[in-house]
């Protein structure tokens, strides 16, 4: 790590008190950004989706197929405001989160947001043949994240930080990331 990252963890570990909320389209590495991020802002890691899936006992992919995307929005919705009102962590949530409008407000008025981005082809390179990943099973998955993520990136630009996640390269996003938010929060303490 280099000099400047140190004076921003160090600005950081003293000025940060809000969550720090990754957003994004699935696949692009918010839960493994978000574990490594908050290790280095010794904060405590949360992923909404792991939290729904403890919460009803099933996988995400079970939910939506027994019940729904709209009941899974839901239970989206009470997990992130649930976390927002608790201490400061690093929380990644899932790909749609976004979408419901309570759920946005929340982020954006209790949390420093983080836009994690990647191209589509670099989505489907992480995310593979993975089975877990509902929305893909409608059809082909590049048409599929290539119309979600046309739909959603004006709701993730929302965000206060955006990052470009770059696949292999998580301690470069990283890097970025937390040069970002020190100059987020320097800006806002000013």
């Amino acid at each position: 790590m280099n000099n400047d990252n140190a004076a921003a963890l160090e600005f950081l570990h003293t000025h940060l008190r809000r969550p720090v909320v990754l957003v994004g389209m699935m696949g692009v590495g918010k839960t493994h950004v978000g574990r490594k991020l908050a290790e280095k802002l010794n904060m405590p890691f949360k992923d909404s989706d792991k939290i729904i899936e403890q919460r009803a006992g099933r996988a995400v992919t079970d939910i939506f197929e027994q019940f729904g995307e709209e009941k899974f929005r839901q239970a989206e919705r009470n997990a992130v405001l649930e976390i927002l009102a608790g201490d400061p962590c690093v929380l990644a949530t899932g790909g749609g989160a976004v979408l419901n409008a309570e759920t946005r407000k929340a982020i954006k008025s209790k949390s420093v947001s983080v836009w994690l981005n990647s191209s589509v082809a670099d989505i489907l390179k992480r995310i593979g043949i993975a089975d877990d990943r509902p929305l893909l099973k409608k059809g082909d998955p590049e048409t599929i994240l290539k119309a979600l993520l046309k739909e959603r990136a004006p709701l993730y630009a929302e965000a206060d930080i955006h990052v470009e996640s770059r696949g292999a390269h998580s301690d470069e996003t990283i890097s970025n990331l937390i040069n970002l938010l020190y100059e987020h929060l320097k800006e806002a303490t000013v």
